[in-house]
């Protein structure tokens, strides 16, 4: 003889009397309401397909952020390998002075490296305490893929350099020194 479950669950101690009673009226209620046509919402089904999408939106929501935190470790290995492949490591002995997060650093360079950093033509990047002179070019391609990386990039207009250059039309001798 096979018992039902609930007689089972019953018997186990698992459920009361009045459970099971309970739980038998529910179900015939359930068939009768069948048998007349009228449509039964079945609660357990909606908890379910509630608890379903619930989980697919987290699901979503986590893959999401694993994209995000995958495409910010790519982008900084790609300024890595520009910072990498256009550092200019030549140093000289004079200094230049600049405001890196209001703190007065000073780098020492060669006067042509220290021209062009003020003229724009090189910048200073980095991250913390690493700071390198890379190319305008190199920091503007770092500049697009993350602001926070450029420390220093000059820019100068083209009508102060005819300003400051009263003297351009005269020739300066080679062998004239100072």
């Amino acid at each position: 003889m096979a018992k039902s479950l609930q007689e089972q669950l019953r018997q186990a101690g698992i459920a009361s009397q009045k459970q099971v009673v309970k739980a038998r009226k529910a179900q015939n209620t359930k068939e009768k309401m069948q048998r007349k046509g009228a449509e039964i919402v079945d609660e357990t089904a909606e908890l379910v397909k509630q608890r379903k999408a619930e989980a697919l939106a987290r699901d979503r929501e986590l893959n999401a952020e694993r994209d995000r935190a995958a495409r910010q470790k790519a982008i900084q290995a790609q300024i890595r390998q520009i910072v990498d492949l256009n550092a200019i490591t030549e140093r000289g002995d004079t200094e230049y002075r600049f405001d890196h997060a209001g703190v007065i650093k000073t780098l020492m360079l060669t006067t042509d490296h220290r021209q062009a950093l003020i003229r724009g033509a090189l910048a200073i990047v980095g991250q913390g305490d690493e700071l390198v002179i890379v190319p305008r070019q190199a920091a503007e391609k770092i500049g697009e893929r993350d602001q926070s990386w450029l420390v220093l990039l000059n820019t100068r207009d083209e009508t102060d350099e005819e300003i400051d250059d009263e003297y351009a039309g005269y020739e300066i001798p080679d062998d004239l020194m100072w």
